[in-house]
């Protein structure tokens, strides 16, 4: 398993190894020793897909507040996503950053979203299929959500403005300003 830490240290990506032959291929997808080794040290509790039928539909900014704070482990098994993390932890030295990374069934990558963190992506493809691991179950009222363009988090999405698909919840979603103290760094 390939492990690389991105520009937020807390944030992983994680490349499980395939083992291929004539029938196809084989892969270890997800070993708790191995992801306590690579830093990820939480239990997951859910498991979610999502398919996506149109390219630039944007899933996200969201996260959950306490007490059903989520963490995410994000894989794309069918397809592609450009996948995006913000620190949302009031008092981190990296509040209000963002990385990013491609995740694809091509490459095979995974990406960790610690709990305190906004998700989203952006489909590359049309027929994408993500999945991910939580580690809290979904909590309607502990839910919230940043719009995907905010100005104030400047995001650079590899596709335009007049390309995006949303749900009509992304759509009203608030600025980054009102996320201030969802989350306290510790």
């Amino acid at each position: 398993m390939k492990v690389e830490r991105l520009a937020i240290p807390d944030v992983i990506l994680v490349t499980p190894q395939r083992f291929s032959d004539s029938r196809g291929f084989f892969s270890e997808t997800y070993n708790q020793q191995k992801m306590i080794e690579a830093g990820i040290d939480i239990p997951f509790v859910q498991d979610n897909q999502s398919l996506s039928v149109q390219k630039g539909v944007v899933r996200g900014l969201h996260c959950q507040v306490a007490p059903y704070v989520q963490g995410k482990l994000v894989r794309c098994t069918k397809g592609a996503i450009w996948d995006v993390a913000i620190d949302a932890r009031t008092g981190s030295p990296t509040y209000g950053k963002w990385v990013a990374a491609e995740l694809s069934e091509e490459n095979w990558s995974q990406l960790w979203v610690p709990p305190g963190f906004l998700h989203g992506f952006v489909t590359l493809r049309e027929n994408t299929e993500v999945q991910y691991k939580c580690t809290s179950l979904y909590d309607k009222a502990s839910e919230r959500a940043v719009i995907w363009n905010c100005p104030h988090l400047g995001i650079t999405w590899p596709i335009g403005e007049d390309e995006v698909v949303l749900s009509d919840k992304d759509k009203v979603a608030p600025h980054f300003t009102e996320a201030r103290g969802w989350f306290e760094y510790s």
